[in-house]
């Protein structure tokens, strides 16, 4: 007999109305990846989903492509509108089909989201992140694109799609007639919560009414707007009665605008922090419903559909990071998952900047034609030398493709700059990298060797086939007079609790380093409230949905220091940080009450505190303690040595680059060599 899964709800099969049967319940929700515009792009594609459906996905939500060319989010972006744009498509499904899998295509219009001139929009309304003002629908240009959402539903039909997901979430077209925010209308669709719902449900009925009974129609509903004039709770409630009414198979909720000032999908945010939400609508209808939102880990999907709080979940970034994730699951080795840690820098910043998507713990995502593990042809003896992300993902790898791996690192533990990543208030997730890690060394026989310093002369007698140095960086220190005075403290000595700080505390550095100790200096959790809780409060969410889009003055704890972040450059503060995720990181120290000044020129460090000139005029920063985050240096000591030996030798990661701290090339560069060797 089969034994029994350690997540027996999450991995049993579900019926759809309809008939079909999914083989457990986890949905792939939808991401644009960039491929669908890249050169061989769909094969790339087909490809990708194919992996996740070969992984065990129950369902995977494609896209999302627009019925028109004035619903793309650029000029030039693929669409949905016509047999040709179609019938490229027929290479991803057959894919899918051929790994046992089911795929839907979102079908996304954005609105006053779009980039170009051309938008279109319920009113003529700009867009906070959108760079042009849409023009306002006529309407007939309403009626036609109605028309165009059931084409495009047809065509996805027509090309193999098992259903389509039509998007009425996140701040996109249908979202915008919706909310009282962007839709300004008066005419018979706008005004009334009626009027303003009409536009959903007629592009509902007619997806309906175009496809064959059971094509599988999913509609992706706003359940919390996170803005301001966004919809009311019975509003939602009203539209997801009509939505179900209209024929539509399962709803996907989801939470939040993305033009709103309250991180989501952030590895700050708490794991499942919206569930309570999907729990209450699910409460209110006769139709399948989709939890979604920072939901990594099967343990807690489990919980989640254990206490019926939905019918399925929805990952899409989890499948990124592990296409595996729900075999792994269904064969009791969760502890084999590389779980996705929320970081958004190779997925949502590569999308949100028109570039490929892919996933910093796994950078075969996307590239699964480019980047593949296969056994060597010649098995090696490979040496790596130091065990943060870089060396890790390279060890694991190379020993994954069949090579004899020793993984060498003078620290008592793995990690690197991960070890410090993690201590960091709202990067917990990191930890689950190494986790990972530790698990992979012992599943792929890799020889760790802690505690132990490798010199280049027993590298090189110990006759390995090659030699991967992944020794990472070493902290820059700065020419400040009075640099070694007591009050001065090295970034990784505070973050590791060596050294505390005092109640007024200098940053010499606003790099990434620089803001990851501003947050941690200035963290504070109040006493009594949960992680969600406090969450909420901080950000202002009124999980009650009380107020119209969910949004209330937020009520963050205070600081319990003075703080001053400080850089050279004069510029604002943050500016090289991650797109998706640096707005927020601002946000937190603007709330902290951090004084952020760039155009700093550092002049010496006494008892006095820390003397500069900022733009030119002299200062003292009274301060009990300075804290240097100044930049790093590759560490490359051991280069020179196994040069002289004539040791076959490769330089990755941070000490081949040190400029900002970067895991994702980091451990592209160490996944990379490994299948190269």
């Amino acid at each position: 007999m089969k034994p029994q899964s350690p997540f027996p709800t999450l991995t049993s099969p579900f019926e759809l109305p309809g008939g079909i049967v999914l083989p457990n319940r986890v949905l792939m929700g939808s991401m644009h990846t960039g491929l669908e515009e890249a050169p061989d792009g769909l094969n790339r594609l087909a490809a990708f989903y194919a992996e996740r459906a070969l992984g065990g996905v129950g369902l995977i939500v494609a896209g999302g492509l627009s019925p028109n060319a004035e619903g793309n989010m650029f000029a030039g972006m693929r669409t949905l509108a016509s047999a040709a744009d179609a019938q490229p498509h027929a290479v991803i499904t057959r894919a899918v089909h051929e790994a046992g899998g089911r795929i839907l295509m979102q079908l996304l219009h954005a609105g006053r989201y779009a980039r170009h001139g051309q938008g279109l929009a319920p009113s003529a309304l700009r867009s906070p992140v959108s760079p042009a003002t849409p023009r306002e629908m006529t309407e007939e240009d309403i009626e036609g694109n109605i028309a165009a959402y059931a084409r495009s539903a047809r065509l996805a039909q027509d090309a193999g799609y098992d259903g389509v997901e039509v998007m009425g979430a996140e701040g996109y077209l249908i979202n915008q007639f919706l909310a009282p925010r962007a839709n300004h209308r008066t005419d018979a669709w706008g005004g009334s919560a009626v009027n303003r719902r009409r536009f959903a449900v007629e592009v509902m009925r007619r997806v309906r009414a175009a496809t064959r009974p059971h094509f599988i129609v999913v509609y992706r509903l706003s359940m919390l707007d996170l803005v301001d004039g966004g919809s009311t709770w019975d509003e939602v409630v009203a539209l997801a009665h009509e939505i179900q009414d209209a024929g539509v198979t399962m709803i996907n909720p989801y939470v939040g605008w993305h033009e709103a000032r309250i991180p989501t999908i952030a590895t700050m945010v708490p794991r499942a922090a919206f569930v309570p939400l999907t729990a209450r609508l699910k409460r209110e209808l006769r139709v399948p419903v989709v939890a979604s939102n920072r939901i990594n880990d099967p343990a807690q999907a489990e919980a989640i559909l254990a206490r019926a709080d939905a019918d399925l979940v929805s990952m899409a970034r989890p499948l990124l990071a592990d296409p595996a994730f729900v075999q792994k699951a269904a064969a009791g080795r969760a502890d084999e998952i590389n779980t996705c840690i929320a970081c958004n820098q190779a997925c949502l910043d590569q999308a949100f900047s028109g570039g490929e998507t892919s996933c910093l713990v796994n950078p075969r995502a996307g590239r699964e034609t480019e980047i593949r593990i296969a056994p060597a042809k010649r098995r090696r003896r490979v040496a790596v030398v130091g065990a943060g992300p870089a060396g890790l993902a390279c060890a694991v790898t190379a020993a994954e493709c069949g090579h004899d791996v020793v993984l060498y690192d003078s620290a008592g533990a793995i990690g690197g700059q991960f070890n410090l990543a993690r201590r960091i208030p709202g990067k917990e997730e990191f930890a689950e990298t190494l986790r990972y890690f530790s698990r992979q060394i012992e599943v792929t026989g890799v020889d760790l060797r802690l505690g132990t310093t490798a010199t280049a002369d027993e590298l090189a007698r110990a006759g390995y086939d090659h030699v991967v140095l992944a020794t990472g960086v070493v902290p820059r220190q700065p020419e400040i007079d009075g640099i070694d005075h007591p009050s001065v403290i090295a970034y990784a000595d505070l973050i590791l609790g060596r050294r505390p700080a005092g109640r007024r505390v200098a940053i010499v550095g606003a790099g990434g380093i620089g803001f990851d100790v501003a947050e941690l200096l200035c963290h504070a959790e109040p006493p009594g409230e949960t992680p969600l809780h406090r969450f909420a409060a901080a950000w202002g969410i009124d999980l009650s949905v009380q107020a119209r889009g969910g949004v209330v003055p937020s009520r963050d704890a205070a600081s319990p220091r003075e703080v001053w972040l400080l850089q050279r450059k004069d510029t604002r503060l943050g500016q090289g940080l991650a797109k998706t995720t640096g707005w927020i990181r601002r946000a937190v120290l603007d709330r902290k009450g951090v004084h952020m000044l760039g155009g700093v020129q550092y002049l010496r460090i006494d008892d006095e505190g820390l003397h500069v000139t900022v733009k030119g005029e002299p200062r003292v920063i009274a301060c009990d303690t300075v804290v240097v985050c100044a930049g790093q240096q590759s560490r490359t000591d051991l280069s020179e040595g196994l040069e002289r030996n004539r040791v076959p030798m490769t330089v990755i990661g941070g000490a081949r680059l040190a400029a900002e701290l970067d895991a994702m090339r980091a451990i592209d560069d160490g996944v990379r060599l490994a299948v190269r060797l």
